[in-house]
C-alpha cells in the first residue's frame, strides 16, 4: 500500500461516514462519536507500530485496517439507533459487505486486501480465531489493542459524566451493586466473559477491565498501566474484598507480561 491509496482510503471514509448525517440528532452525534473514535484508533494503531518497528508499508496498512475498522457502525447506527450488535446487526459481518458493496479496496494488492478484511471481520470477535497467522494476524492483533486503547477513555469519560449526572446517561444495564458470580469467576481465571452473562453494570464494567487479557503487544499493557487507566477502572466498582481480589490479579498479570 502506497501513500496515495492510504490517502484515497481517507477521503473514502470522510465522504461515506458524513453521507449518513441527517436530520436526526440522536444519529448524528452517535455518527461523530464512531468518526472521532476511529481518528483516534489510527492514532493508538500509529503508536502500537512504531513501538514494535513496523516498516513504512505495514504502518499503512495498520492506518487502513483501524480508518475502516468499524465502518460498519455508520449504517448500523443509522439504521437501528443503536450500536448493540445483539440488538441489530453484526457491525464487522456490516463492515465487510459495505467495503466489498463499495469497492473500497480493489486498488490494493491480493494479501493486502485480505489482511485488511480479516482485521475488520474479525476485531470485535470475544477472543482471536485459531487459524490465523502471519501478517492476517498481525493487524488484526494491532487493531484488536488500538480499538480497546481508546474505548477504554470512551468507558472512563461516559462514567465520570454518569457519577456527575445519574440521570443524564442512558444506561443498557441496571446500576445494581452486586457483581454475578460467574463473571467474578471469569476474570479471575483470565477467561473472556460471555457478554449474555452480564447481568449489572458492574459485571460490564469488569468484562472491560478484563479486556487485558486480550491485550496482545506489552506497549499496549504498558500504556494502560502509565496512563493509570486500569487504576481508573477500578474507582468505579464497589470497594469490595471480591473487587480487591480481581485488582491484585490484574496488577499481578500485567507486571508478569511486561517483565517476561
Amino acid at each position: 500500500m502506497d501513500v496515495r491509496q492510504l490517502d484515497e482510503l481517507k477521503r473514502w471514509f470522510e465522504a461515506y461516514s458524513s453521507s449518513y448525517i441527517g436530520s436526526d440528532d440522536y444519529v448524528n452525534s452517535h455518527l461523530q462519536m464512531k468518526r472521532e473514535h476511529t481518528w483516534r484508533t489510527c492514532g493508538e494503531i500509529l503508536h502500537l507500530a512504531s513501538e514494535i518497528s513496523l516498516d513504512g508499508n505495514e504502518t499503512r496498512i495498520a492506518e487502513a485496517v483501524a480508518l475502516l475498522h468499524d465502518i460498519g457502525r455508520f449504517p448500523q447506527v443509522a439504521s437501528y439507533r443503536t450500536f448493540n450488535d445483539a440488538r441489530s446487526i453484526n457491525h464487522c459481518a456490516l463492515g465487510i459487505q459495505v467495503l466489498r458493496q463499495e469497492g473500497v479496496l480493489e486498488s490494493l494488492d491480493e494479501k493486502e486486501k485480505v489482511w485488511v478484511e480479516t482485521a475488520v471481520a474479525h476485531h470485535g470477535q470475544i477472543s482471536l480465531p485459531e487459524n490465523l497467522n502471519g501478517q492476517a494476524l498481525l493487524f488484526l492483533k494491532l487493531i484488536r489493542d488500538a480499538d480497546k486503547l481508546d474505548i477504554f477513555q470512551i468507558v472512563i469519560q461516559r462514567y465520570r459524566s454518569y457519577q456527575e449526572d445519574p440521570g443524564g446517561i442512558l444506561l443498557e444495564l441496571p446500576d445494581e451493586p452486586q457483581v454475578s458470580p460467574e463473571v467474578l469467576e471469569a476474570i479471575l481465571k483470565g477467561k473472556p466473559i460471555d457478554y449474555g452473562r452480564m447481568r449489572t453494570l458492574n459485571d460490564f464494567k469488569l468484562c472491560q477491565i478484563g479486556w487485558v487479557y486480550d491485550m496482545n503487544f506489552p506497549a499496549s499493557l504498558e500504556k494502560l498501566q502509565s496512563g493509570n487507566i486500569l487504576d481508573e477502572m477500578f474507582t468505579f466498582l464497589p470497594q469490595t474484598p471480591e473487587i480487591t481480589e480481581v485488582r491484585s490479579k490484574i496488577r499481578s498479570y500485567i507486571d508478569t507480561r511486561l517483565n517476561n
